[in-house]
């Protein structure tokens, strides 16, 4: 019985489709719901603070950062309460020391009003931040401007640019690793055209995705016009930037790694000679190294690495890591496809590679952890931080790879070759009896391709019964599923604030108070040990931010009921900036209940409020509490 299947169904069941539908998901998940990425410099403050009222208007408008930015004559504009710009349009480079700030004039005679602050920027680590804040000249008032949808790098350009990273790493990896898998595990290899077809699919993947990063550059960290990609005035200023010199060099080393697999599949693959090959092999192992740690680098010296502490140990560190993933992922996948299309592959050449597999993962823990160290620096900003949470992701997915990888080189060490000596000795019983060769050059090659592909399915049907081989394939087949998801979450680490960074910009905003945490409520019990002297002071501060606020006082007695005392007088005293005790005498407005309007707060930080309860001639006492008022 004969069964018959259409040509045009796709079979689900086969291992490349389910990889291929397991890459699917794994796209749609990660870019279905792509956000702007992470800011990784962080405003640290302001002059003047968000939602501050001063009484007449500043000169310049200046803006503190955590790290070192790139900014232009767009990066800060100051908008009016009808929306129309009230600054100079003049970046002032206003830094002092290690101290990051930025700011632009504003025009001379504003009216009052609340203005608003919209700003953009680039971060050392060549990803786009941008925020927006408001302050008021003279009072608050109402405003044309939301500061809602100021981030920068989302929308299609983000999405674009997001999925041109994913390829970047993904070609960068089949490339380097599948060029070390036939150097270091399996010469023979060169000349198979399914392993060639796998390494140059990953140097014209890394090419494309290269090209179109620069090309997004402009709109990725600008205002996401997709209008931009054709600017070339925008082009010659992402030229001028870290990143765009980082990109450029990555096509320039990519030029080179032409010339080297065009060696390796041509004039290396062609060689017989065991000691030229040999010395073939050593010439190309050191080309080929130090144009793939070149191309790594590209990336250490525009992100992550090249900001913080220890940069000068931290770019060589992600080279490092960088080129272990590619050996380890990209050798990963390079043997995959020997497995499912070059069944002849020997023994030995997979046991060599499970040998540089286990290198390359040692190599991955010692950098990883160093990386981890410098990236989060803390156990709560490991647990507490996006970043760090997905940097455990990365890592639970690692040790799932080791474990299965662990299978592999158990399915590894059973293989034989005994499957490759049943090939040679197996007579295909629909073979025709040998025949003389004709003397026609044409027919006799015609014969010679029809014996090769006739030998060919025999030993891929004895290598297909080879149980050793079925289970390691299998096993590969999972190692590469795990392995495109957790280069996935590495993509999105590499868009993410780490997590040092930002808990530093957290304590440093918390320090400033630049952000309202919004009405403060206290509640002070007090006892001034006389007669009737206990009670609790209960505070409402609305909206409890910098400038005008509105102040409420309520005493109740020990039975929880309103209570009326002689006097409460209130004092708010900034001790960080030696302002106060500025004192308040709210005025009575009902039994057990005080107000006072205009309360004004100058300046944001935490402050001390005293208050002071009489409740009688002699009886007085005065309680304190410390508060954050942004």
């Amino acid at each position: 019985m004969t069964a018959t299947t259409s040509p045009l169904r796709p079979r689900l069941g086969s291992p490349y489709a389910r990889l291929l539908l397991v890459v699917a998901a794994v796209l749609g998940a990660l870019f279905a719901g792509a956000a702007p990425a992470s800011a990784h410099a962080a405003l640290t403050g302001s002059n003047p603070k968000d939602g501050e009222v001063v009484a007449t208007a500043p000169k310049t408008v200046a803006l503190t950062f955590s790290e070192e930015v790139a900014m232009d004559a767009k990066s800060i504009r100051v908008l009016d309460p009808t929306g129309k710009r009230a600054d100079t349009a003049k970046l002032r480079n206003l830094s002092s020391g290690s101290t990051v700030t930025y700011g632009v004039d504003l025009h001379a005679g504003l009216p009052d009003g609340t203005y608003t602050v919209a700003w953009q920027a680039v971060s050392a680590d060549s990803h786009p931040v941008s925020g927006a804040f408001t302050f008021s000249i003279g009072a608050p008032s109402k405003t044309s401007v939301s500061v809602d949808g100021q981030a920068v790098g989302g929308g299609l350009a983000g999405f674009l640019y997001g999925t041109a990273r994913y390829a970047a790493y993904g070609g960068f990896i089949v490339l380097v690793g599948g060029a070390a898998f036939v150097l270091a595990c399996w010469p023979k290899g060169a000349g198979e055209r399914p392993l060639q077809k796998l390494v140059v699919r990953g140097w014209l993947t890394l090419t494309g995705a290269t090209l179109a990063l620069l090309l997004l550059r402009a709109s990725y960290t600008g205002e996401s016009k997709l209008s931009d990609l054709f600017d070339l005035t925008a082009l010659k200023g992402v030229l001028e930037t870290k990143a765009g010199a980082a990109l450029v060099s990555r096509l320039m080393l990519l030029g080179a790694s032409a010339l080297f697999v065009a060696v390796l599949f041509g004039t290396y693959a062609k060689r017989e000679d065991e000691k030229e090959k040999k010395d073939l092999t050593f010439g190309l192992a050191i080309g080929g190294a130090v144009v793939a740690a070149g191309i790594a680098a590209t990336w250490a010296f525009a992100e992550h690495a090249s900001t913080g502490i220890q940069p000068g140990i931290a770019m060589p560190v992600d080279v490092l890591h960088l080129l272990a993933v590619a050996t380890w992922l990209g050798g990963l996948t390079a043997l995959l496809v020997s497995l499912f299309r070059a069944p002849h592959i020997e023994r030995d050449a997979v046991r060599r590679f499970s040998r540089v597999a286990f290198g390359s993962v040692v190599t991955l823990a010692a950098t990883g952890i160093y990386q981890s160290w410098r990236q989060v620096g803390s156990w709560s900003a490991l647990t507490g931080t996006w970043y760090g949470q997905l940097l455990m992701i990365k890592v639970g997915l690692v040790a799932v790879l080791v474990g299965v990888a662990f299978v592999s080189r158990r399915w590894t060490a059973q293989l034989t070759d005994t499957a490759a000596a049943k090939a040679a000795t197996v007579v295909d019983p629909a073979a025709p009896e040998p025949v003389t060769v004709p003397e026609d050059p044409k027919r006799a090659a015609q014969l010679a391709r029809q014996q090769a592909a006739r030998t060919a399915v025999r030993e891929k049907r004895v290598r297909d019964a080879d149980p050793q081989r079925t289970g390691l394939r299998r096993s590969v087949l999972a190692e590469a599923g795990v392995a495109v998801v957790l280069l996935a979450v590495t993509t999105v680490l590499t868009t993410t604030e780490p997590g040092r960074t930002e808990e530093e910009a957290g304590k440093a905003t918390s320090a400033s108070a630049a952000v309202t945490s919004g009405p403060t409520n206290l509640s002070l019990p007090f006892d001034t040990g006389g007669a009737k002297g206990k009670g609790t002071v209960r505070i409402d501060l609305d909206p409890g931010r910098t400038g005008s606020n509105s102040l409420h006082v309520f005493v109740d007695g020990t039975d929880g009921k309103p209570y009326d005392i002689p006097e409460i007088k209130i004092a708010f005293t900034l001790k960080a900036k030696s302002i106060g005790p500025l004192p308040v005498v709210p005025e009575h407005l009902a039994v057990g209940h005080w107000s006072a309007d205009g309360v004004q707060i100058p300046m944001a930080g935490e402050w001390r409020i005293d208050v002071t309860v009489r409740t009688s001639d002699i009886d007085q006492t005065t309680v304190s509490k410390n508060v954050k008022i942004g």
